[in-house]
Parts: structure tokens; C-alpha cells; sequence
């Protein structure tokens, strides 16, 4: 159950002397007796991409997992947004506009693109046989405001001659895309992206990260783990670098690049 505001507590100051719209203190995760996440202690501050990184192993997924509450933690504690959201399921952290996106596309491939986008938005009066039947002009309102924003989506994402086409026969950047638009339909205050370039033509991936940059600009807080250092060099931030499940430093790359420790533990070649 959510907490009041949680004005106990020391909210993290961003890079501008703003406070920190997502943070953590303490965040552990065991698997089996393996610990995957070991103490980390993070911010994620208003209008910034900022980018997650590490090996392999390093517990970046599953960090964001736990950021986004698909996977709960053993230990520590998660605010967002002023609250503690440590113990609030997935949708409800959505609610408050905490919105991720998953490194394999979920998108449903027999539904066409315009389809995928609809149905993402949350509230759907819908979604009740009351709601349906004794709500029709609300129904039909919100029906409207949905196909309205899913249209200037397709449109901001160049997207739009393939509205009537099924998710499944799109590329994998296309894909992606549309998992991104998804989690626009939400209007949310902070997107979680894992790894949102996987397996991406690099022409395409630069383009995804446009667009990301250009939502930062509208207020979006963006939050990215990603492998390819070139993104993170060009899109992100600041930076946080895990490493064995626990914060090894975090900065700009520049200045991580100026980092033995960093270059010892994942930068190398």
C-alpha cells in the first residue's frame, strides 16, 4: 500500500539542484542465494536520459525491474515521485506514470499498429460490459481522444502507412517503436526502456534516440539501459555504471571514461 509523502526522508538532488523524480536506497535482489543487486543507491532526476550500464551480469535488468516493480526486491526501499512505491505492483506504479518497456518486444502481433496503440490506453470505460453499455458517450469520447493521440504518434514516429498493418510483419526497430509509442499512449512521467536498441539497424537505432531526446526536451524523464556505448555516449545523461550488482561509479561517459576502475570493469575495447 502506498505511503503518505514521505517528507522523512532526504530526496535527492538533481544536476540543477532539482529534487530526484525516481530513487533508490538500499536496492537488493537475491535469486537462489546468488545475489543479483547488492545495496544500490540511485537517482534519476526530471528531464534527463539517463543511461544504465555494466557487463554482463552486472544486475541492470534486474534493477529496472524492481524500479518498475515487475520483480520485487529482498531488500530496500523505492520512491517515486515524493512516495515510497517499494511495495506497489507494476500497474500500480503505471497509474502514477512509472511506464517500462522490455528488452524482447511485447507487442501483439495479430493486432495492427493502431490497434496495439489503443488498446495500451489505460481507464478504458470500456473495459466493463456497464461501462460499454450504459457509458456510450464516454466510451465514445475516449474512444475518440485515443485514435486522436495514437495518430499524432504515428505521425511524430513517421509511422503512419503502417497503421493498418499487423504488429508481426514489422521490422525489429519498427517493433520497438511501436513498444515505445505503446507506453507513450500512458502519458508517462518516467519511461523505463531496457535496452531499447537490441538487435536494431544502427541507422534506426540512432533515429529511436532522437526521438527520445526530443521527448526529454517536452519534460519526459527517461531512463535507459543499454549496452551499445556509442547510444549512451551520444543520448544519455548522466551515466550510472553497475558492476557485480552494485554502483562501481556514475558521471558523464567523458568522465567515466577517465575511470580505471570503469574501463577495468567494462569499458575495455
Amino acid at each position: 500500500m502506498m505511503t503518505d509523502d514521505v517528507a522523512n526522508v532526504a530526496q535527492p538532488s538533481g544536476p540543477n539542484g532539482g529534487p530526484a523524480l525516481l530513487w533508490t536506497e538500499g536496492l537488493e535482489r537475491d535469486f537462489g542465494g546468488v545475489k543479483a543487486v547488492g545495496g544500490v543507491s540511485i537517482a534519476m532526476h526530471e528531464g534527463r536520459i539517463t543511461g544504465l550500464i555494466g557487463p554482463n551480469g552486472a544486475g541492470k535488468s534486474t534493477t529496472l525491474a524492481m524500479l518498475a516493480g515487475t520483480t520485487p526486491p529482498s531488500a530496500g526501499r523505492i520512491f517515486f515521485d515524493g512516495r515510497e512505491v517499494t511495495h506497489l505492483r507494476a500497474f500500480e506504479r503505471a497509474q502514477m506514470g512509472l511506464i517500462r518497456t522490455f528488452q524482447l518486444s511485447s507487442e501483439f502481433k495479430q493486432l495492427t499498429v493502431l490497434e496495439n496503440l489503443v488498446v495500451a490506453v489505460p481507464g478504458n470505460p470500456g473495459d466493463s460490459l456497464a461501462g460499454a453499455l450504459f457509458r456510450r458517450s464516454r466510451f465514445k469520447k475516449f474512444e475518440r481522444e485515443a485514435l486522436d493521440y495514437a495518430g499524432e504518434l504515428l505521425e511524430r514516429f513517421r509511422l503512419t502507412q503502417y497503421a493498418d498493418t499487423y504488429a508481426g510483419a514489422l521490422s525489429g526497430g519498427q517493433r520497438r517503436l511501436v513498444e515505445i509509442m505503446r507506453a507513450l499512449m500512458a502519458r508517462p512521467r518516467m519511461l523505463l526502456l531496457d535496452e531499447p536498441m537490441a538487435g536494431v539497424h544502427p541507422r534506426l537505432a540512432i533515429e529511436i534516440g532522437e526521438h527520445l531526446l526530443n521527448l526529454k526536451q517536452e519534460g519526459l524523464s527517461i531512463v535507459m539501459v543499454e549496452h551499445e556505448l556509442r547510444i549512451v555516449d551520444r543520448f544519455c545523461d548522466p551515466v550510472i555504471v553497475l558492476a557485480e550488482g552494485k554502483v562501481l561509479s556514475q558521471g558523464t561517459m567523458t568522465e567515466l571514461r577517465g575511470r580505471q576502475d570503469v574501463v577495468d570493469a567494462y569499458l575495455i575495447g
